[in-house]
């Protein structure tokens, strides 16, 4: 995949803001080339992007999927800088909100409507969200484009990607009303679960949060009971929750080897466990195989996102009453985009906007 600094440092001038992730730990603030649309493409005014998880690994750790030195950042909203030659139905100064990558609609898991997969998807992803502007393909204008309703934040309209990603993974079970459904982990994945599932009506929904702060943010958004234990001491207050039998749905959004063990022991006889984040490269866990099989545990462990999922967030959010906005703890100007990622660390906040100057 190549780096999309290096693609865009072959383009002129003018120039731009953007932090490059030169390696981990190290990001630097450059002027870079500004880029310039494809013929099927946009160029975008970025108003607002948000940290993430994902982000703040890479930043620590490195990610196999982003080519360093490269841009950064991929959770954002803003408005049409300029449109490439083909492009119909958009022109500049359109608000809009998109997810970074799109399938290419051809390949043998796209056919299969597993386009979460498709052999493309991320080697195609838009990089660059902490910077003034950012490039999109013509296959995101195409499929993952939408225009940003007028009363919605720049903000929570870049919530468009992890809340898709959040939906195409309750996708991949069943939900009752009468459940009750135990979050692992009280991150901003977790927080979007939780809003997700007070929006459908689910019976009852309680988080395992070892922090304080976090734990105070997810009472305030909802949850009906919050667990104050590490994911490993957390079966007996389940136990004691659901009158002995352990929940019908357990989601781990914490991407960690021990909690993705810890899981299935908090679900009920012919329970579900969606293990939704992602763990290193290479890792390997262990389960009990008598609890799976004999009390048919399910286990599902989503990716990504569909379009399906992309267009169902956008109605989600378009809807005007998701209150998405009560995850962003606060705003930062480009330049202190490490303080932001640093305080997310810290477990500060949720998430933080991070809004350019020329925005």
């Amino acid at each position: 995949m190549p780096s999309p600094l290096a693609d865009q440092a072959r383009v002129a001038l003018p120039t731009m803001l953007g932090h490059v992730l030169v390696r981990p730990g190290r990001l630097e603030l450059r002027e870079v080339p500004r880029p310039r649309p494809d013929r099927d493409g946009v160029v975008v005014r970025v108003r607002a992007a948000l940290t993430c998880g994902t982000d703040l690994k890479a930043y620590l750790r490195g990610h196999p999927k982003f080519p360093m030195p490269t841009l950064f950042g991929h959770e954002f909203a803003g408005e049409v800088a300029e449109v490439g030659a083909d492009v119909r139905g958009l022109r500049a100064g359109d608000a809009v909100m998109a997810a970074p990558t799109a399938p290419c609609g051809a390949c043998y898991y796209c056919a299969r409507q597993q386009e979460n997969l498709c052999e493309q998807v991320m080697a195609t992803m838009a990089l660059g969200a902490y910077a003034e502007y950012i490039k999109l393909p013509g296959s995101i204008v195409r499929t993952n484009l939408y225009a940003k309703p007028g009363a919605l934040p720049y903000a929570e309209a870049a919530l468009l990607e992890p809340l898709a990603c959040v939906l195409h993974g309750l996708a991949q079970i069943s939900l009752r009303p009468d459940d009750t459904v135990v979050l692992i982990g009280a991150g901003a994945i977790a927080l979007l679960h939780l809003l997700v599932l007070r929006a459908r009506g689910v019976g009852r929904v309680a988080v395992v949060a070892r922090s304080p702060t976090r734990a105070a943010q997810a009472r305030a958004l909802g949850a009906d009971a919050v667990l104050p234990v590490e994911a490993d001491a957390a079966r007996a207050p389940v136990l004691e929750l659901t009158r002995g039998r352990g929940a019908d749905v357990v989601i781990e959004c914490t991407g960690q080897l021990a909690v993705w063990e810890v899981a299935p022991h908090l679900a009920r006889r012919g329970g579900q466990v969606v293990l939704f984040g992602g763990c290193a490269t290479g890792t390997v866990v262990r389960f009990d195989t008598q609890r799976l099989h004999y009390d048919q545990v399910a286990v599902a462990s989503p990716f990504h996102f569909t379009p399906r999922d992309v267009r169902a967030a956008y109605e989600l959010l378009s809807a005007g009453t998701f209150g998405g906005e009560a995850l962003v703890a606060a705003e930062y100007p480009l330049e202190q985009l490490g303080e932001a990622l640093d305080r997310q660390r810290r477990g500060e906040g949720a998430k933080f906007a991070i809004v350019p100057a020329s925005a």
